[in-house]
């Protein structure tokens, strides 16, 4: 685990830089969960926000059986199966989030980000391109957004390459959400509502932004 994230960071720092900030948060029955605060050395009024411990274990999917395990054959008990998660093979990622500098108090965002990247170990979901991922809370204070879009990886942050047989990292952007969008999104798809935000020259990165017409 600690080697798997001393090399993410270190693809973190090669591709944003160092960071000026970072924060730990612990929660129950799960590993530590960072999330480190870089300023793009070449958009200053972009601050970008990146977890780093949601990649030290494969996300599975709980309704899976284990591969590794079969139902019980005792003669004193029905047959049971039970769903293991496989320690070593499954997909691996890390959040970021983009904004612009300056116009909200995004530093707030900091837990809810390591609530997110906590989920596949507390929830069981595996965070993936095209996923709705929803706090139920503003994700900083005064926030429009209370849910967020994964994005396809590979634009800012390249895939990290692991020995196998582990999966590689991948660095999931997230695309803030108001209420009408991810409603809209849940109705017609994710490629739908980023066709609308493209269509209209959408900001996402704008804290303060409202939603897209939707009609």
């Amino acid at each position: 685990m600690a080697d798997v994230l001393a090399l993410v960071e270190a693809r973190l720092r090669s591709a944003l830089g160092e960071p000026d900030a970072r924060a730990a948060v612990t929660f129950l029955g799960t590993d530590r969960i960072e999330v480190l605060r870089f300023v793009d050395a070449r958009d200053p009024a972009v601050v970008r926000y990146a977890t780093l411990g949601m990649s030290a274990h494969p996300m599975s999917d709980p309704a899976g059986p284990s591969p590794d395990h079969r139902p019980s054959t005792s003669r004193f008990a029905a047959p049971l199966s039970v769903s293991l998660a496989d320690p070593v093979q499954g997909p691996r990622a890390e959040l970021v989030l983009s904004v612009r500098a300056g116009l909200a108090d995004t530093d707030k965002v900091l837990r809810p980000l390591a609530v997110l990247a906590a989920s596949p170990a507390v929830e069981g979901v595996i965070v993936a391109p095209g996923a709705s991922l929803d706090l139920g809370e503003p994700l900083w204070s005064g926030a429009p957004f209370s849910s967020v879009l994964v994005a396809e990886p590979g634009g800012l942050i390249e895939d990290l390459e692991l020995d196998p047989p582990l999966d590689p990292v991948r660095f999931l952007p997230l695309l803030p959400m108001t209420d009408n969008e991810a409603a809209w999104k849940r109705v017609h798809g994710a490629a739908e509502l980023q066709e609308r935000w493209l269509a209209r020259g959408t900001d996402l990165r704008d804290p303060l932004r409202r939603s897209v017409p939707l009609d």
